[in-house]
């Protein structure tokens, strides 16, 4: 997939990334980024996560050269996004939240004009095999403004990959789109990443996230609150949930109980929220024959990305949350 023949020790480095906006009416300083440092593995499909305001936005801006950094360092592709501005740019697509494209132009036409943007010359431009890859060679000779929303979401994947980058931003590509067309583009996603293509992804559907990325960074007030390997990241909260369903209605809770983090939520239904790491299962069932209750039915629930957002972005602790 990628021109691009050298194989740099990753697909992005960052290094204390930071983005100050100073404002003209003698406002505060806004901080946007704040010492940002971030490594993307190549071939990684990495998750961009955070609250709206937190610095997403501009983190991917400043990699595709559409906001100046204030200091700190950046690679794309192992070149720098200061000193070898037009290799980075060259070795980086994004895909915009915007439907942004001319709804009189063909596919066709659309790719070999943003080709020809890139300087792709004309015997090297892919741009069937594009469509092709992303599902519309069926559609290259049709106007854009008949596709739908679907399809419409896959041509600007294709638009940003006429200069064969190995590194694909995709920011918030799913807004607005229904759960089947976003499965279908997401089929292509991943079809794009195990053919080598490194993904930046921002998104605000934080189980599509926690299903899609192996590597996820979330940023908050301009910094980086976790960056992990996704398994690692949940592993963190070290909590789960436990609703079990009881023979017999129940008035009260014996202290046992409530000490393993029981609460009744009707007479005969007790939920258990605990840490794998100091009890376990077993423990809570012991209990429960002890205090006399035989168990109908149990359910157990995994922590999730959700709740690992929550708790690093503050919301958990009575914090106001920006979704992400």
């Amino acid at each position: 997939m990628s021109a691009h023949p050298s194989r740099p020790a990753a697909a992005v480095e960052i290094d204390q990334l930071t983005k100050i906006y100073r404002s003209r009416d003698g406002a505060a300083p806004k901080r946007a980024l704040d010492a940002v440092s971030l490594t993307i593995p190549l071939g990684a499909f990495f998750g961009l996560l955070g609250p709206n305001g937190a610095g997403k936005s501009t983190l991917i801006n400043i990699l595709a050269g559409l906001v100046i950094k204030t200091s700190g360092t950046a690679r794309v592709w192992g070149f720098d996004i200061a000193t070898a501005e037009r290799a980075a740019r060259s070795a980086i697509g994004v895909v915009p939240q915007e439907l942004n494209f001319d709804p009189f132009f063909t596919p066709r036409e659309l790719l070999d004009v943003q080709a020809g943007l890139y300087g792709v010359p004309k015997a090297e431009r892919r741009t069937m095999e594009i469509l092709d890859i992303m599902g519309l060679a069926d559609k290259a000779d049709a106007y854009a403004r008949s596709l739908s929303g679907g399809m419409r979401r896959r041509l600007l994947v294709a638009k940003a990959m006429v200069h064969s980058p190995p590194v694909l931003v995709l920011d918030e590509p799913t807004a607005g789109v229904d759960v089947e067309l976003r499965q279908h583009l997401w089929a292509h996603i991943r079809a794009l990443n195990e053919r080598g293509t490194t993904i930046l992804l921002t998104t605000h559907y934080l189980e599509e996230a926690q299903a899609l990325c192996d590597r996820i960074a979330i940023i908050d007030q301009g910094k980086v609150v976790a960056n992990d390997e996704t398994g690692a990241l949940l592993r963190r909260l070290d909590a789960k949930r436990l609703t079990v369903t009881v023979d017999r209605a129940v008035d009260g809770l014996a202290p046992k109980l409530a000490a393993l983090g029981g609460e009744l939520t009707d007479a005969r239904t007790l939920v258990f929220h605990y840490k794998p790491s100091q009890a376990d299962v077993g423990s809570i069932l012991a209990a429960l024959a002890e205090s006399g209750l035989g168990v109908r039915d149990l359910s157990t629930q995994e922590a999730d990305l959700e709740d690992l957002f929550l708790t690093l972005t503050g919301a958990a602790n009575g914090g106001e949350h920006r979704p992400p």
